[in-house]
């Protein structure tokens, strides 16, 4: 890898403005040879950015693991010593070793070393943090990251520790005091609304698979956060089948006025990719160029509105060779502000090694899939994109619906109009 590293003590020298962080130890994170989340996506995304030349002179840094101390930011004692416990009891698999801590479900069979595993990518979102925190960097991406269903007391969603969450807490307490947090996972940011819903410091905004057609079903647009922290959680559910233009329609008539109103001091993104078309566990219908619109568009959030800090991790995406390992690299190409054109051919050399990863699968030729990105802006109630006139496009209007009841349960609270498209 053509890229300087450096631990995560920050012992190598001042740092530089955009890092990636990485461990090949993120790969030690194996559910089962035949879970969906496999670890083969990461070690392609690797394989693919650095075939493209985006690690050349790249500082990568490797994290420490999260420590005990780090994880009870988030978790209980008794479910780290039930995780610890279940690693080491040479019984993997689906084996209800757990049931009351969510381990050795289907979802979350038990596999060895799992507490070192999930300690490991909870250490690098937490490395991130501190970078940007610290100063030494303003942009910083994870893929390892993003595992947002993970519950203070139990595994959920493929997710054991909830890195996310473990790192806002530390940044809640070494000088940051408004932090928003922005999930496109297909899947509702369950987890990490869950551990913040009161908490008015942090805004938590998740655009996903509507609740009633996905697991988890929660992530409604009435759930809006509670007590002082009204207002500060925004959810904006997509019905299956919503591909890019009106997705990215949605996030542009709620995101970027929810996160200017918040005024916050860094962007935290969880780019989860099983929005994707071919995704097997989510319906909707995003293409790589739609996600990669997505990514810039929360790097551009963050400029704006935080001074730069960006602190992005990865989440779920199961097509393993096609979409995420393209996709990620279109995130790590965001945060480096290298940015690969959708119409890039794929290198021969990542193609071969992708065929050893995940054999018989046919890979895509270039770096995009030829998604509609040119999304026409919300113009406010009733009425078509900057015309006025009545919506009768029925995509459209349940598009539309969507972000009005987004933006009527929680607009109001950060002092915004729910029907100026201004705002």
């Amino acid at each position: 890898m053509t890229a300087s590293s450096r631990p995560a003590d920050g012992a190598a020298g001042p740092g530089s403005e955009h890092v990636v962080v990485w461990s090949p130890d993120y790969l030690g994170y194996r559910w089962s040879s035949e879970h969906p989340m496999h670890p083969g996506r990461l070690e392609l995304t690797m394989a693919l950015s650095e075939s493209l030349g985006l690690l050349s002179g790249t500082e990568v840094l490797r994290p420490e693991s999260a420590t005990d101390a780090d994880l009870l930011r988030i978790h209980t004692p008794a479910y780290i010593e039930a995780v610890k416990r279940a690693g080491h009891s040479g019984r993997p698999g689906i084996t209800n070793v757990d049931p009351p801590h969510g381990l050795g479900s289907e979802d979350n069979p038990v596999f060895e070393r799992m507490h070192e595993a999930s300690a490991t990518l909870a250490g690098g979102s937490l490395a991130a943090a501190k970078e940007i925190a610290s100063g030494r960097t303003r942009r910083a991406v994870s893929i390892g990251g993003g595992m947002h269903h993970a519950m203070p007391d139990r595994a959920s969603g493929f997710c054991v520790y909830n890195d996310v969450a473990v790192a806002i807490s530390w940044l809640l307490d070494n000088g940051f005091d408004r932090i928003a947090y922005v999930d496109v996972d297909a899947h509702h940011g369950d987890g990490v609304q869950h551990v913040f819903l009161h908490d008015p410091r942090v805004l938590t905004v998740s655009l996903h698979q509507h609740p009633a057609t996905l697991w988890p079903n929660s992530g409604w647009a009435a759930e809006i956060g509670e007590g002082q922290a009204e207002g500060t959680v925004v959810n904006l559910p997509f019905l299956p089948g919503t591909a890019d233009n009106l997705w990215l329609r949605g996030f542009h008539a709620v995101v970027p006025a929810a996160v200017a109103a918040f005024r916050p001091q860094i962007v935290i993104s969880q780019c989860g990719v099983d929005s994707h078309r071919e995704d097997p566990l989510a319906d909707l219908s995003l293409t790589v160029d739609g996600q990669r619109a997505a990514f810039l568009a929360m790097r551009d959030l963050a400029d704006r509105y935080a001074e730069g800090r960006w602190l992005a991790v990865g989440g779920g995406g199961y097509g393993l060779a096609r979409v995420v390992p393209r996709a990620w690299t279109h995130l790590i190409g965001a945060a480096l502000d290298r940015e690969i054109e959708p119409s890039r051919s794929i290198p021969a050399e990542w193609a071969d090694k992708a065929r050893t990863v995940v054999p018989g699968v046919e890979l895509p030729t270039t770096m995009g899939d030829g998604g509609d990105v040119d999304y026409a802006h919300w113009d406010g109630p009733g009425g078509a994109p900057e015309t006025g006139v009545p919506v009768v496009d029925r995509a459209i209007t349940r598009v539309d619906a969507a972000i009005m009841a987004t933006r009527r349960a929680c607009f109001p609270l950060l002092g915004l109009d729910p029907e100026d498209p201004r705002d």
